[in-house]
C-alpha cells in the first residue's frame, strides 16, 4: 500500500524545535474551548468540533459539520474544515493553539460545501490537500453553484470562502503518514455522494466518516441509496472505538448507525412500492414519508431524498 509522506518543503528546519511537544498533545486533553472553537478529544492525539445539527444559516456562519485534526509527531492532518471561511480560520486557530506542529493535510471526506469550504483557512501552511479520485471533478461541476449560494445565505460572512480543489487523488486505501502515526484513507463506492473517503487512525481506531454516518440528522442521498445502504451495512460490520460521524455524536456503534440503516431501507422499500403501483414521482414525493429515527431537517432533505430514489429506482431489474 502507498503511503503518503509530507514534503520536504513543508518540513523545514524552522519546525524542528516543535516536535518536541509532539509527544505532549498526542497525550490527550479533557474538553475544551480553544480559541473560541470548541473541541472534544475522544482518543490521544485525535480532536473533533462537532458542528451544529442545523442548516447554513447566517447565524452560523456554516458550522453545521462534524470536523477535526490528528496529531502526530511530525505533523497535524486537518479531517474537514467546515462550512465556510470562518470556520475554517476558527479550525485553524484551534490547531495552533494546541500544536505548533504544521499541517501537512487537510483531508476531505466529500464533496459537500459545509465540509470543504473552510480549506482556503489553511493556505499559509500549504499543505496537501486529499480527497476521493472522484472528488475534484464533483466541485468543479458544482462549485460555483456552492459558492453563490454560500453568499446568499452568509452575505459578506461569505468571503474568502472559495473552492480549494484536491492535490492528491485516493483511488481505493493509502496510508498518510503524520511521523509515529498512521492515517489509513479509504476510497467507497458511490453512497451518500460519489466521493466519499474515510479516515482511519490506526493508533486509537478513530475513524472519521463524513457523511457516510448520520445521528440525529436525516441521512442525504446524493449519489446512490442502493450504495448508501451496502456502505452503511459494512461500516456497521467494523469495529469502530470512536465513530466520528459527519453528523451528530456516535455514542455506541454501532447502535448510532442503525436509524440510518433503517431510514435508508424504509425509503428505498416504500419508494419501489410507489414505482411498483404506477404513482408518478409527484405523487411518491407526497407519500412517502420519514421513518427509522427521531430526525432533524425533514424538511430540507426528505423530499429530496425520495426524488433521487425515484430516479435510481425507476430503472432498476
Amino acid at each position: 500500500m502507498h503511503r503518503l509522506l509530507p514534503s520536504r518543503s513543508r518540513m523545514s528546519a524552522r519546525w524542528l524545535p516543535a516536535l518536541a511537544f509532539a509527544a505532549t498533545v498526542a497525550a490527550g486533553a479533557a474538553s475544551a474551548d480553544t480559541a473560541g472553537l470548541s473541541l472534544e478529544n475522544p482518543a490521544p492525539g485525535v480532536y473533533v468540533h462537532y458542528g451544529q445539527l442545523a442548516d447554513i444559516t447566517s447565524d452560523n456562519d456554516g458550522d453545521v459539520a462534524n470536523v477535526g485534526f490528528v496529531v502526530g509527531a511530525r505533523c497535524v492532518a486537518v479531517v474537514d474544515t467546515g462550512g465556510s471561511y470562518v470556520v475554517g480560520r476558527a479550525l485553524r486557530a484551534a490547531v495552533r493553539a494546541l500544536t505548533p506542529l504544521p499541517v501537512c493535510f487537510v483531508i476531505n471526506t466529500h464533496m459537500h460545501p459545509d465540509h470543504v469550504f473552510g480549506n482556503a483557512a489553511f493556505d499559509d501552511d500549504h499543505p496537501q490537500v486529499i480527497g476521493h479520485q472522484r472528488l475534484a471533478d464533483a466541485l468543479r461541476r458544482r462549485g460555483s453553484n456552492y459558492v453563490a449560494a454560500l453568499q446568499r445565505t452568509l452575505g459578506e460572512r461569505a468571503d474568502g470562502s472559495r473552492i480549494v480543489l484536491p492535490t492528491h487523488a485516493v483511488a481505493a486505501t493509502e496510508d498518510v503518514d503524520l511521523g509515529g502515526r498512521v492515517l489509513e484513507l479509504r476510497a467507497w463506492p458511490t453512497a451518500h455522494t460519489d466521493n466519499d473517503l474515510t479516515v482511519l487512525d490506526r493508533e486509537t481506531g478513530a475513524m472519521f466518516m463524513g457523511d457516510l454516518a448520520f445521528v440525529g440528522h436525516l441521512p442525504v442521498v446524493d449519489g446512490s441509496l442502493r450504495g448508501f445502504i451496502a456502505v452503511t451495512d459494512a461500516l456497521a460490520a467494523m469495529r469502530v472505538p470512536h465513530a466520528i460521524p459527519g453528523h451528530g455524536r456516535a455514542d455506541t456503534w454501532p447502535g448510532a448507525l442503525a436509524p440510518q440503516a433503517r431510514y435508508l431501507r424504509a425509503l428505498a422499500a416504500d419508494v419501489r412500492a410507489a414505482i411498483k403501483s404506477r404513482r408518478t414521482l409527484s405523487q411518491t414525493v407526497a407519500d412517502v414519508g420519514v421513518s427509522g429515527g427521531d430526525w432533524l431537517l425533514v424538511d430540507a432533505f426528505h423530499k429530496r431524498n425520495v426524488t433521487a430514489a425515484y430516479a435510481e429506482l425507476e430503472w432498476e431489474e
